[in-house]
């Protein structure tokens, strides 16, 4: 029986499936992990976590199906996450991850100034933000001297474990792109003029698309996870671009919402939008471009509510549906981890107004509900303004699997969302690109993975939420001085924090 194979490592876990020639999944595997905060506003990982859980759930999956012939593996991984590793390919330093992590401040500024705004955007598309990856290189070279002079190779999650598993140094084009402003978005390459001010000491990656195969596993590689030698894998990419292909919200006019720790917003068309608001990146195939935006925390805030009540999923989600619309009175600016996008700003926090004595952990719950739903409506309006010609939404993502989630969202915004039959996220993205690269007669993803449920907007709610929305946009405005001072003094603390895994099951 041929099969594919997908990994893909998450912030709060990896996830692995095997999939028949059909799409039908066979066999799943979750490692859950943990980040580290050594500091606030940093956030980082051991690659080792990457390549040890990739071997582990591989030998979990083949072991569930001996008979399956793996005739490919996809890789997939949180992105634009920095891991640096020398000659050798030993990590000089943990990897730095995506927009979450805000430590670059210093070196965004620096470089926008020695560069200019104009002359960033021509050549990468998007102001340099906490998502890109260029100041963060710039940080180890700047704060990190020791770790800087042994770095010889750039890695993120989907290339470590293409490394690994075959000894290809390549990065695909939609990652580059966030390595701004290292990549050329027009021309498809390596930007020179910047590589050699701001990277010089790192050896390109060779550059391709994320279907491409990378190379085939190694007799090494075979022995440590148990997938024949000689078999192909793909270059992959970034997991939310990944999670677009699993539930085919990839071709232009899609807008992907992936709904997670974070939540992500990718939509795609044919033009490079440009917009000092979201970002602008290659996408995952030859000729589209992508208009990305993401919030910092959507499951992440949940789970901390969870965990501070000390309730379960399903007490809180009926708690919050019987609270209603608007919870009672509150509402929530979710920037509990600083926010990334439209606002771009590392220093906005979380604010919970209008609570009183009578207000119950049902409420919270639905009011932070409701404030990752207004996020997302500022994403979609922010990327309407700039051009987006946005025609479907689907959902995608562990947090898909509560229904209330994804009525708030529909609610709040006004549109309707798809979701398919199969919403387990990037590693079977990674799977189904895997299918596409060695079969004969490659397969669609709407065969794979159709449309199952529709969610329709409330319209009955829709006065409700756009009084909501202009006071949420306006909150932040009124409280961001206050914020951004408290800000400065967290940025004091330096004890050493983790963030818990939370199951992409209960991210609802």
């Amino acid at each position: 029986m041929r099969c594919t194979l997908g990994v893909d490592v998450g912030t709060s876990s990896t996830k692995g499936v095997l999939t028949a020639s059909d799409g039908t999944i066979l066999a799943t595997a979750t490692r859950a992990h943990d980040v580290s905060r050594p500091r606030t506003g940093w956030v980082e990982m051991d690659a080792a976590i990457w390549w040890d859980e990739f071997a582990s759930i591989a030998r979990e999956l083949i072991a569930a199906h001996p008979d399956a012939e793996i005739s490919a593996v996809g890789v997939s991984g949180m992105g634009p996450s920095i891991l640096l590793a020398d000659e050798n390919d030993e990590p000089v330093r943990p990897a730095i991850l995506y927009g979450v992590d805000t430590r670059a401040t210093a070196q965004i500024e620096r470089i926008t100034a020695d560069l200019g705004v104009d002359e960033i955007t021509r050549v990468g598309g998007s102001v340099l933000t906490s998502q890109a990856g260029g100041p963060k290189i710039a940080w180890i070279a700047e704060e990190e001297p020791d770790a800087w002079a042994r770095a010889r190779r750039l890695f993120m999650p989907a290339s470590w474990l293409a490394r690994k598993l075959t000894g290809a140094y390549v990065l695909d084009h939609q990652s580059a792109s966030q390595v701004s402003p290292l990549y050329d978005i027009e021309n498809e390459r390596w930007h020179a003029p910047f590589w050699g001010r701001y990277a010089t000491a790192i050896v390109q990656p060779r550059l391709a698309w994320a279907g491409d195969i990378a190379g085939t596993v190694t007799a090494q590689a075979s022995e440590i996870t148990g997938i024949p030698a000689g078999t192909p894998v793909i270059t992959g990419t970034i997991d939310a671009w990944t999670e677009a292909v699993s539930v085919g919200a990839h071709e232009v006019g899609d807008l992907m919402l992936m709904y997670g720790t974070t939540m992500f917003l990718v939509a795609t068309g044919e033009e490079t939008l440009r917009t000092p608001s979201m970002w602008t990146t290659a996408g995952a195939f030859p000729g589209t471009r992508n208009l990305a935006g993401g919030l910092s925390t959507s499951g992440a805030l949940t789970a901390w509510l969870a965990d501070l009540t000390d309730a379960d999923y399903p007490q809180l989600l009926a708690e919050a549906e019987a609270s209603g619309a608007g919870a009672r009175g509150l509402l929530v600016l979710p920037y509990f981890a600083g926010e990334r996008t439209p606002i771009q700003d590392p220093d906005a926090r979380g604010v919970i107004a209008g609570l009183t004595l009578e207000h119950t952990r049902g409420d919270l719950y639905r009011a932070a509900l409701e404030a990752t739903a207004l996020g997302v409506r500022h994403n979609v309006e922010t990327m309407r303004a700039a051009g987006a010609d946005i025609r479907r939404i689907v959902a995608v993502g562990g947090g898909t699997q509560g229904r209330l989630w994804l009525q708030v969202v529909s609610d709040v915004t006004g549109l309707v969302q798809e979701v398919p039959a199969t919403t387990i996220g990037a590693s079977y993205g990674a799977a189904f690109l895997a299918a596409v690269a060695t079969a004969d007669e490659p397969p669609l993803i709407t065969e794979w993975n159709p449309v199952t449920d529709t969610i329709t907007p409330n319209d009955d709610l829709r006065a409700t939420y756009d009084t909501l929305f202009d006071r949420y946009v306006r909150l932040y405005s009124a409280t961001a001085d206050v914020v951004h001072e408290l800000a400065a003094d967290q940025r004091g603390a330096t004890g050493s924090t983790t963030t818990a895994s939370t199951p992409a099951s209960e991210e609802s």
